[in-house]
């Protein structure tokens, strides 16, 4: 968050986060189905594939590995910086000499000032935690994410418009992320690729981006993440 932005402003943003995360206003997060998704993700561990049978292989995208953590902008404007989001979150490689805290580093870098603690916590949860990635290295495997589809989940859209004045700040919005999360590797000498459909939501806010020139953009930071394959809906 840009520390000189207006105190109000600040205020407001820490308001949002303890209406969804810290449950003020039970009731309302009650009723619409927000409440404890933001708590963070529980942790999730995937050790490397046991036993003799191997996925089926196809070949990664060109590109959609990349060969290190990736900077995630925070111009462009909210569905641009979630979908970068989402990318960064699932796009790794064990192959390349970095690690999961190299990875978790590029989103914690875009988090709310206040709520990098708590991201940093949600990130750590969809990431392979150090056992686990050390065995997907031997097995050479990366990771990357396609996305079917992304919207603002009606139950957001419930809480804004049911919450008081203040209680949420302008440019807040939360976006539910549908795809495929596609691995792949080497099972002893053969290539192999497996995937999975995800879901999952993150929460964002932008504002406006003013100059001497006037408005010529947003500048979208993140606030949390929902538990995988436990979205806002």
């Amino acid at each position: 968050m840009d520390p000189t932005a207006p105190a109000d402003d600040r205020r407001r943003r820490r308001v949002l986060i303890a209406l969804i995360a810290a449950g003020l206003v039970l009731a309302l997060l009650v009723s619409v189905g927000i409440y404890g998704l933001l708590r963070g993700p529980a942790p999730r561990t995937e050790p490397a594939p046991t036993g003799t049978a191997a996925p089926t292989i196809t070949a990664p995208p060109t590109g959609t590995s990349p060969a290190g953590p990736a900077p995630v902008s925070q111009l462009g404007g909210p569905e641009t910086f979630a979908r970068q989001v989402a990318q960064a979150l699932f796009g790794w490689d064990t192959t390349n000499g970095y690690g999961p805290a190299d990875y978790a580093q590029v989103i914690v870098d875009v988090a709310a000032g206040e709520e990098a603690d708590a991201l940093a916590g949600d990130v750590r949860a969809y990431l392979p935690g150090a056992e686990a990635w050390a065995q997907l290295r031997q097995h050479q495997t990366r990771q990357w994410l396609s996305i079917q589809e992304m919207f603002v989940p009606e139950a957001w859209e419930t809480a804004t418009s049911q919450a008081a004045p203040g209680q949420i700040p302008e440019g807040a919005v939360a976006y539910t992320i549908e795809g495929t999360r596609h691995r792949d590797g080497t099972w002893g000498t053969e290539p192999v690729e497996a995937s999975r459909p995800i879901v999952f939501t993150v929460f964002i806010v932008c504002a406006p981006v003013v100059t001497n020139r006037g408005i010529t953009g947003t500048h979208c930071e993140l606030l949390r993440l929902s538990q995988l394959d436990n979205p806002l809906r």
